[in-house]
């Protein structure tokens, strides 16, 4: 029987050991870590390299910093993803889960009912995986004799005149050029009332909010207002952009400095200083963490 090993990261400990009560009852599943906030998590998950990974996405802490945006930083780092199982109490992000790639969505407490289902689920795409793959081989060997079936086998002395040909024919190398499609910029639409407002994700320096609607601030030194919740553009929205704030989303290309000890980060070619609070000071670490990865030299 193969073995699926697993990580549960949520910030409710009683969530967590739930869930791993539940996922004990399968002898498949082997449980390697769980983490209560996004940047142990994110540590847990590149150390191990679990089949399956139990996300909280919507916490009752917000300090714990766990969202969908955890799903995009891990394409930052794996080739491969793990298999991501959203276990949270309400179905309002279901959606946008949809969007992530998510394997499956269960809404809280979890039952072995529901890891009946998820299991039931993997071995379906495992199944219908592999009986593509067999079909696409006995395709590619039903074409393979097909054009033996049709070689003819000519006589020696014809055979050998045909390769002094060829030998003496001058050889022609064509070069192939293989286009590369260059990939399509980000561009996020606000709505409002049949109005579409258009903008690149890379001028957006970073967002506002302003009770139930959200402040976007241009690189050109525009604001334009969206009627959604700052906490909805942190669950859409992946690297660059990060929440360093209960009321900042950076796009941390147009950091020019960051002072710990003011604790704020200045904007590229403005006077413009955003603050960041100790709720969010790992992702601020991050950020740095992702400065010094780069080509990168510190004088």
């Amino acid at each position: 029987m193969r073995k699926y090993s697993y990580i549960i990261i949520d910030n409710d400990a009683e969530s967590v050991l739930k869930t791993r009560i539940v996922a004990e009852g399968f002898s498949e599943l082997t449980f390697i870590a769980s983490a209560t906030n996004y940047q142990q998590g994110l540590n847990l998950v590149l150390e191990h390299r679990p089949y399956f990974i139990f996300l909280e996405i919507d916490p009752q802490d917000s300090a714990s910093n766990l969202s969908l945006a955890f799903i995009g930083e891990l394409y930052r780092f794996l080739s491969v993803i793990p298999k991501i199982i959203i276990t949270t109490v309400t179905k309002e992000l279901a959606f946008d889960a949809i969007q992530y790639g998510v394997f499956d969505y269960i809404l809280k407490p979890l039952t072995h009912v529901d890891l009946v289902k998820t299991l039931l689920k993997l071995e379906k795409v495992l199944f219908e995986s592999k009986e593509q793959k067999t079909s696409v081989s006995e395709s590619s060997v039903a074409i393979l004799e097909e054009n033996v079936s049709e070689v003819k086998i000519t006589p020696f002395i014809e055979e050998k005149e045909q390769i002094e040909a060829k030998e003496e024919a001058p050889v022609i190398i064509q070069e192939v050029q293989i286009q590369q499609i260059p990939e399509k910029p980000l561009i996020l639409c606000i709505k409002s009332y049949g109005d579409y407002r258009y903008m690149n994700a890379a001028d957006i320096c970073y967002f506002q909010a302003d009770n139930n609607s959200t402040d976007i601030y241009l690189n050109s030194g525009e604001m334009v207002t969206a009627f959604k919740t700052l906490k909805h553009f942190e669950s859409i929205l992946v690297h660059p952009f990060i929440r360093i704030h209960n009321s900042y989303i950076i796009n941390q290309n147009y950091i020019s400095r960051i002072h710990n000890g003011n604790s704020v980060c200045y904007i590229k070619n403005s006077t413009k200083k955003i603050p960041f609070s100790k709720t969010y000071k790992a992702n601020v670490d991050l950020i740095i963490a992702n400065f010094s990865a780069g080509n990168y030299i510190e004088i």
